[in-house]
């Protein structure tokens, strides 16, 4: 039996618009995303917020980490990736956790995929980034699944029991089987050029998903072989199932 593609928005509609910022989560709901995927990290001074990169160039085009900056600063940060798109979103802000949450609370259709990053566990220490980011997401329990590479905070968070986790990780292969057994996650992310060619996978706890996708002809056989969510930059492009040759070169 032939099943539907699943897509998550990843980091928005990044294709299209700055990642993990209101106008992209915006433009994707609006496309049909019912999964979103964003990255957190804190400020200087504890504050969560939307952000990937370990460095602030790329999408801010200045020096320095986000875990540097204090609230204040964060005022003036904008996120517009000119090397992407000009000065078309010179004024895009950083959006911040709680912004989010009041968004995803409009939204009762999306689910959110919620990744806690490895450069702030580093800088503050799990405890303090769960501190900053659970009181912010416990009321969207209902929508939110919090993921990481860092296994240890999913077991924090898996024995705290508030929230479903996802384990990250990059290559089938080399996955981490014994701890992922001992969290049961109800999600896997794996990158999918590094799944198996052929045989078939899965999540005996839940759902598995891939990242970054931007082929509905290889989505399709993922689905074949077990996988239920598909993450991609290009989430209205592939809900109609147009096809895109490459990866952009800032995936």
């Amino acid at each position: 039996m032939r099943h539907e593609v699943e897509w998550v928005a990843h980091r928005g509609y990044t294709y299209h618009y700055p990642e993990n910022t209101e106008v992209g989560l915006t433009a994707a709901a609006k496309a049909g995303a019912r999964y979103v995927e964003i990255d957190v990290q804190l400020t200087a001074d504890g504050e969560p917020v939307l952000f990937h990169d370990r460095s602030l160039e790329r999408l801010c085009g200045r020096a320095g980490a986000m875990h540097q900056l204090n609230r204040n600063e964060l005022q003036t940060l904008k996120v517009s990736d000119t090397h992407r798109f000009g000065y078309r979103y010179a004024q895009n802000p950083v959006m911040s956790l709680r912004q989010f949450c009041a968004w995803l609370s409009k939204r009762p259709q999306v689910t959110a995929f919620v990744e806690l990053k490895r450069i702030s566990l580093q800088q503050f220490g799990r405890q303090a980034v769960l501190d900053a980011v659970t009181p912010l997401l416990s009321p969207m329990q209902q929508q939110v699944v919090i993921i990481s590479y860092d296994l240890e905070v999913l077991a924090d968070i898996r024995s705290a029991g508030q929230f479903p986790i996802g384990v990250v990780f990059d290559d089938w292969k080399t996955r981490p089987q014994k701890t992922i057994e001992q969290l049961e996650p109800e999600y896997l992310f794996c990158d999918w050029h590094r799944l198996p060619r052929w045989r078939h996978v899965s999540n005996p706890w839940g759902q598995l998903a891939v990242y970054e996708c931007t082929d509905p002809v290889a989505a399709q056989r993922l689905v074949r072989q077990g996988v239920n969510l598909i993450e991609t930059f290009a989430i209205g492009e592939m809900i109609r199932g147009e096809h895109l040759e490459d990866l952009p070169p800032w995936a």
